[in-house]
């Protein structure tokens, strides 16, 4: 078995086509890839030849980003986010992607109801029951009503859906600085998508200041100042049962700039680090990340 078989990179941290980043992917050993639906609209073939690009690499899509702003609105606004979905829900089933994430809407025109929210998500969540596909509803640290994820785990516990779940990404965990004593309330068969990433600073008090860095400034587990944090969200998830996947959502512009086989190799580093050090407890922070002042 491979040992990166758990882990998985975003196709959002590599420059370059669709076809070289599953390259580079593979190269580095990695056996799945999570998908954004620009991969599939910006091919020059168009989706049915990126659809064929992702089914020849040999990848497995850990799964499809992104719905936004879809839960909490009313009248035209819900008809034409409903519309939006299906879409998505399509182009995700094409790949062959079992889970899609769902961001917390960060729109003013939502409501601030979580019955009315969950209501929706409930709805999205019929929607994608017969394409087999799960919903990952993950709570985006400036969303304005669900910004931590014991909020998005209630709502979804309110939907009560067989096919909806939580998504959780570790940098608005941080961000939001969430305490992680809460993954103690999660069901680990719920747990539809972990999604890791770290960065360079401790604070991010404004919405503003989160949404710039989570877009340009990630770094990859073991590389930024919330390593020992990271861990401890890692463990505590595998001590409630999570088995799933963990998938590298790493926006960086420097990153953008570096060959494709640089970036993959650091990110097989630090899978290398969870799966080893982490996981199996003998190492809590990366000796090749720290950094004397």
């Amino acid at each position: 078995m491979n040992m990166l078989d758990g882990y998985g990179m975003d196709t959002i941290t590599l420059a370059g086509s669709l076809e070289a980043k599953l390259a580079a992917m593979k190269r580095a050993g990695f056996s799945q890839v999570m998908l954004m639906a620009r991969d599939l609209v910006t091919h020059p073939g168009g989706v049915p030849a990126a659809v064929q690009a992702v089914q020849d690499s040999g990848l497995r899509p850990t799964g499809f980003q992104v719905l936004r702003d879809f839960e909490g609105l009313s009248g035209h606004l819900h008809g034409y986010k409903v519309d939006i979905a299906k879409s998505m829900l399509e182009m995700c089933a094409a790949t062959g992607s079992k889970v899609l994430l769902a961001c917390s809407s960060t729109s003013r025109h939502a409501t601030q109801d979580l019955d009315a929210i969950a209501a929706d998500l409930q709805k999205l969540a019929m929607l994608a029951l017969p394409l087999g596909i799960k919903v990952a509803y993950e709570a985006l640290s400036w969303g304005r009503t669900v910004n931590e994820f014991p909020v998005s785990w209630d709502v979804v516990c309110r939907a009560d859906c067989p096919n909806l779940g939580i998504g959780l990404d570790s940098f608005h965990i941080f961000a939001a600085k969430s305490s992680l004593d809460a993954i103690e309330e999660l069901d680990p068969e719920k747990i539809f998508l972990v999604q890791l990433s770290d960065f360079m600073w401790q604070e991010t008090p404004t919405f503003e200041e989160r949404m710039t860095t989570a877009r340009t400034f990630r770094v990859f587990p073991g590389e930024g100042v919330h390593s020992e944090l990271l861990a401890d969200l890692v463990m505590r998830l595998d001590r409630i049962g999570y088995r799933g996947d963990y998938s590298f959502e790493v926006f960086n512009d420097d990153y953008q700039q570096l060959p494709l086989d640089t970036v993959a190799e650091r990110a097989r580093r630090s899978a290398v680090w969870l799966h080893e050090n982490v996981l199996h407890r003998s190492a809590p922070l990366p000796s090749w990340t720290r950094r004397q002042a």
